[in-house]
């Protein structure tokens, strides 16, 4: 399936609009994917009670994100279609979501680390938002983060694909029929 040049394919949006769960059921379904950075950064610093949390230091927070980023590129992806739960550029956008300076290496890693020029990008769906011990924000600020992802993007110059609100497994469906018309 050539779908884009790298095969390094992104989902974004607000948090709890799904994405998880649909690379959850593709995963099932054979493609790779890379693991989704947020819970792998806040899960250990929770664990040791460090500060690098979103509720507690945000720029610490985004720099181990972008850090994490960073190996899931080197990682993962390359000669087959991987799917990524974000990427880089949602550090970005989060950092102008929560008005946090845009350091350096983000600017310069945001240029260099290329993906799939087309994204697919969940909307905000408040029937299935729910908040855990790592999701903390209330609906408004998905929908808030969901407008950055979409102004993140098109500033880096990638084509967005919502992804329509229905089951997971029309949900996969659907992004696999979009990989097979591209």
């Amino acid at each position: 399936m050539e779908f884009c040049l790298n095969n390094r394919v992104v989902f974004t949006g607000g948090p709890g609009s799904g994405k998880t769960s649909v690379i959850e059921f593709l995963r099932q379904m054979g493609y790779a994917n890379a693991p989704e950075v947020g819970r792998k950064v806040i899960q250990p610093q929770v664990e040791l009670q460090g500060t690098a949390l979103p509720w507690l230091d945000k720029v610490a927070f985004r720099d181990e994100m972008v850090l994490e980023e960073i190996y899931n590129y080197e990682k993962f992806g390359g000669t087959e279609v991987t799917f990524y739960d974000r990427s880089v550029i949602d550090s970005y956008g989060d950092s102008k979501l929560e008005h946090i300076p845009i350091s350096d290496l983000l600017l310069e890693k945001c240029g260099e680390l290329t993906y799939c020029r087309t994204v697919f990008i969940f909307p905000p769906w408040e029937e299935i938002y729910e908040n855990d011990a790592e999701r903390k924000q209330d609906f408004a600020e998905a929908i808030a983060t969901y407008h950055e992802m979409v102004s993140a993007y098109i500033k880096f110059g990638y084509d967005l694909i919502e992804v329509p609100k229905v089951s997971v497994k029309e949900r996969a469906q659907f992004i696999v029929s979009k990989m097979s018309d591209g």
